[in-house]
């Protein structure tokens, strides 16, 4: 059952905690994600969201409802890509892969090795699943926002690039909706022959 019209694109996102699921304490993730894409994106969007524990056989079959059952085009997980032994999104996420994306995650480890050296023991993936796009992202909102922003200096010079200005052109060639961003937040980048005209105002 594809739910969600042509032209707009429809997020999961999943959360992965085994006590913020148990409601020991508030999920932070996902209004982290909710507030950047209402910042960062001026194309149609809306969200389909999960909160669930850190469990491969959950994970992975909500991933997979996410995707074939919801048409989601783009699935962001936060939570559960470190070394400990309950840490098994990356696991979770490869099982359900058609096409593993080595970039996006070792593009992750160095935005965030930026600021902390145990980014390191990060082992995010991504991976795309039909016409869709998963990516394992960091569980703070803080690091969730430097990996898909960016980040500036004071004086305005580029610390990290965000890996965000790559997403909507991957979307575009796996088959989803045009996704256009807030270039202020920031601006997606698209090659010459990629780019279609924005509708007047």
């Amino acid at each position: 059952m594809n739910v969600h019209s042509h032209d707009q694109l429809l997020i999961g996102l999943v959360s992965i905690s085994d006590r913020a699921s148990q409601g020991v304490y508030a999920d932070q993730g996902i209004p982290a994600l909710q507030d950047w894409f209402a910042r960062a994106l001026r194309s149609p969007w809306r969200m389909e969201t999960r909160l669930i524990a850190d469990d491969q056989a959950s994970i992975e079959t909500t991933l997979i409802e996410l995707v074939d059952a919801f048409g989601c085009q783009l699935v962001l997980t936060t939570g559960g890509t470190g070394p400990a032994a309950r840490d098994v999104t990356p696991e979770a996420t490869l099982a359900v892969a058609d096409k593993v994306m080595p970039g996006f995650g070792e593009e992750m480890r160095r935005i965030s090795l930026n600021f902390v050296p145990t980014a390191i023991l990060s082992r995010q993936v991504g991976v795309i699943r039909g016409k869709a796009l998963i990516l394992n992202l960091p569980g703070q909102p803080k690091s969730i926002r430097e990996t898909l922003e960016g980040v500036k200096a004071a004086d305005g010079t580029v610390v990290a690039n965000g890996i965000f200005a790559a997403i909507p052109y991957c979307i575009d060639l796996i088959g989803g909706p045009y996704v256009e961003t807030v270039d202020s937040v920031i601006k997606a980048f698209r090659p010459k022959s990629a780019l279609r005209a924005s509708p007047a105002a």
